[in-house]
């Protein structure tokens, strides 16, 4: 997700911020979810599936949000 910026500054926003944490674990999670049922590992209706892929959407746009603020600070 923060693959094209300075990993230190990620890892040090990632500790210092606890909703950033919480986020950034409930993302990956949800990841693994949809990559699984899309590799057949994990049976998902489509709803569960469309669902993991919105609160996932959500987790990514609110880490953004987070993320910019901390540039403009």
């Amino acid at each position: 997700m923060f693959e094209s910026k300075n990993q230190e500054d990620v890892q040090s926003f990632i500790e210092g911020n606890n909703e950033a944490r919480r986020l950034i674990n409930r993302h990956r999670q949800l990841d693994r979810v949809v990559n699984d049922a899309r590799l057949g590992l994990r049976p998902v209706d489509d709803r569960t599936l469309v669902t993991t892929k919105k609160e996932k959407l959500r987790a990514k746009d609110r880490l953004t949000f987070l993320w910019e603020q901390r540039e403009s600070c």
